[in-house]
């Protein structure tokens, strides 16, 4: 798949055309442990290793000015929306919501 440069269009069109995309950092702990829950769950992301992409570090900026002010390691879209960080992840798995979510989007069939 070709991705446009804009980070913008990259974030957009990766969202809308994937049941479930995790813009992460092959460095970071807790993106493995999301990326393991995932996995363990049956669901194959698509990933964006933001410190191996060459658009990574636009991508990053992107997605801290349009995710609440927050700077997420870890960004998670779900079904073409964003579903939060890590923190909202595991909220999701913890409390029942995150298995229903992902059998809305596609990622699931069970």
């Amino acid at each position: 798949m070709k991705l446009q440069k804009n980070p913008c269009e990259m974030v957009r069109q990766l969202a809308s055309t994937n049941a479930v995309v995790l813009f992460s950092r092959s460095d970071d702990c807790m993106c493995t442990v999301a990326k393991r829950l995932l996995f363990g769950l049956g669901v194959a992301p698509i990933t964006i290793e933001l410190d191996h992409h060459v658009s990574g570090p636009d991508i990053q900026a992107w997605l801290f000015q349009h995710t609440d002010g927050r700077q997420p390691i870890l960004a998670v879209f779900v079904g073409g929306k964003f579903l939060g960080g890590i923190e909202t992840l595991m909220a999701c798995h913890i409390n029942g919501t995150l298995v229903p979510l992902l059998k809305d989007a596609g990622a699931l069939w069970l």
